[in-house]
C-alpha cells in the first residue's frame, strides 16, 4: 500500500518541484564577478553528462551576460579525462576566452569541489557566485561557507525541469532522495 501511495505521489503531484526548491532557495541570478561551476558526470570517454551540461549551458548563458570576467570549473572524473576539462572544451568552443577559466580537475566530491577551489578563488578579486543544479545547491553553498568562501547562490533548473516530464519525475525523484542522504551525510560529518 505505502508504494502505491509512493507511485501516486511522485508520478501526479508535484513533489519533487517543492522538493527541488527547497533544495535549491530562490532561482535567482545574482550578478557577480567569478563564477563557479561545478561539474556532475562525465562518460568515460570525455564527454559530458546530461547535468553537467546543463550546468554548462547556464555557465555560458552567464558569462554572455556580461558581468563575470573569471570562471572556476571544478570537478574531477576519470584518469583520461575530468569533468572540469570537459566543460572547458565546451565553454571555449562556445567563445568563452580560455584565459578567462581556471580549471580545477582534482576534486571527487561537493566538499572536494570547495577545498580544492578555495586556493585559485583567493588569488581571484571580486565577488563570487556558485553555480550548481537546484537539487545540488544546498550541499554545494554550504559546503563552500563550511571551506570559508562566501559565494551567492546560482542554481540552474535541473530536477525542477525533468519534474516537468511524466517519464522523467521517478529519475529526478531519486536524485532528490540522494541528494538529501549526502546532506544528512555531510551534516553528521561536520562539511556542512
Amino acid at each position: 500500500m505505502g508504494l502505491g501511495i509512493l507511485l501516486i505521489v511522485v508520478t501526479f503531484t508535484p513533489v519533487d518541484e517543492w522538493w527541488a526548491r527547497r533544495l535549491a532557495g530562490p532561482l535567482n541570478d545574482p550578478r557577480g564577478d567569478v563564477l563557479i561551476v561545478l561539474g556532475a558526470s562525465a562518460l568515460e570517454d570525455g564527454v559530458i553528462g546530461e547535468s553537467t551540461y546543463w550546468r554548462s549551458v547556464y555557465a555560458l548563458r552567464a558569462w554572455r551576460g556580461g558581468t563575470f570576467h573569471a570562471i572556476v570549473l571544478s570537478g574531477g572524473g576519470p584518469a583520461k579525462s575530468s569533468v572540469a576539462e570537459a566543460m572547458l572544451a565546451f565553454l571555449v568552443s562556445q567563445g568563452v576566452p580560455r584565459e578567462a577559466i581556471w580549471v580545477e580537475s582534482q576534486s571527487r566530491s561537493t566538499r572536494e569541489n570547495a577545498l580544492f577551489a578555495q586556493p585559485i578563488l583567493d588569488t581571484l578579486a571580486g565577488s563570487k557566485v556558485l553555480l550548481t543544479s537546484d537539487y545540488h545547491m544546498f550541499r554545494a553553498y554550504h559546503a563552500f561557507q563550511k571551506a570559508g568562501v562566501r559565494v551567492l547562490p546560482r542554481p540552474v533548473p535541473d530536477v525542477e525541469k525533468r519534474a516537468g516530464h511524466l517519464l522523467l519525475r521517478w529519475d529526478a525523484f531519486l536524485d532528490l532522495g540522494m541528494e538529501t542522504t549526502k546532506i544528512g551525510y555531510y551534516y553528521f560529518r561536520g562539511w556542512i
